[in-house]
């Protein structure tokens, strides 16, 4: 074996050349990696230090995107936006409480057309959406007045969960029905879900064998068959802004919850959805919306 290599000197050229170029072609790739991670994480940087705080300034009403306020300097949900309402419009009477204690409609209240106006404009929540989350709270302060619900919670979490309806492609018709259906993916226990078997057969949701969230506000089908409320009455529909956005304001409004207060806020988001991250995020576009509606 000595005789083979002494007798060979550019064949052990040629061998020590290869691990020089491995070592080259590692090195090069490393540095284009690294080079993509210092663009990335750039990028990451630039977008987190653009921020700058809500105005009133106008903004083309798309899916609802507005700039949100750093989450660790929010403490608390924003004080309660006033809604106008039509003129004419009076208080429902209050009905007696079921079993869950649940408040029922008698009348659907409605915000007037000048302040759909102003309000979407500033904000940039979708005009229908918005009708939808406004009624909610003109319904909540009629007939639960303690629970002091605001519009800009409900958007916040109509944001966070659907883009205010045009998650799927569409958008919210002036009937308040999605143009297309917004179905979840099956909570089947992957991709971080809890794993929930059908419990309506498919009827809301198509999929007889697990459940999946449906409509603007991602309802679970078990719980809207709890929670479902009409706003003008009749069968309600999850995939209806105003019907979808009057229960999930019922929801929140459980259990007697001052959402005032930071304890009570934080506890009927996370009712609605157990995460952390997803409560910090309903909380900067609840006060980004309230902001701009200011």
């Amino acid at each position: 074996m000595g005789d083979s290599e002494s007798g060979a000197p550019g064949h052990r050229r040629r061998r020590r050349r290869g691990p020089a170029m491995a070592v080259s072609l590692t090195l090069v790739v490393c540095l284009l990696v690294t080079a993509g991670v210092v663009v990335l994480v750039g990028r990451v940087s630039s977008a987190l230090n653009s921020w700058e705080p809500p105005s009133a300034a106008v903004v083309d009403p798309g899916d609802g995107s507005i700039a949100t306020p750093p989450h660790d300097e929010l403490t608390g949900p924003p004080a309660q936006s006033g809604v106008q309402a039509q003129e004419g419009d009076s208080e429902p009477a209050e009905a007696a409480a079921g079993a869950d204690e649940r408040s029922q409609p008698a009348g659907a209240l409605r915000p007037s057309d000048e302040w759909l106006d102003e309000v979407s404009e500033s904000s940039g929540v979708p005009r229908r959406a918005l009708e939808g989350y406004a009624s909610a709270q003109l319904m909540v302060d009629a007939d639960q007045p303690g629970c002091q619900l605001s519009w800009p919670t409900l958007a916040g979490i109509g944001y966070v969960e659907s883009r205010h309806g045009t998650y799927a492609g569409g958008e919210i018709g002036p009937d308040g029905n999605t143009t297309v259906d917004i179905i979840g993916i099956p909570l089947d226990g992957t991709n971080n879900t809890q794993a929930i078997p059908d419990t309506d057969g498919g009827e809301l949701d198509g999929d007889t064998e697990w459940d999946r969230a449906i409509g603007p506000m991602q309802f679970i089908p078990s719980t809207w068959e709890l929670w479902g409320e009409s706003l003008e009455g009749g069968r309600p529909d999850p995939h209806n802004i105003d019907d979808a956005a009057l229960s999930a304001a019922r929801y929140l409004c459980a259990s007697s919850r001052d959402l005032t207060t930071a304890q009570d806020w934080e506890s009927a988001i996370l009712s609605y959805n157990r995460s952390g991250a997803y409560v910090a995020d309903v909380l900067a576009y609840a006060h980004a919306y309230a902001d701009a509606s200011a």
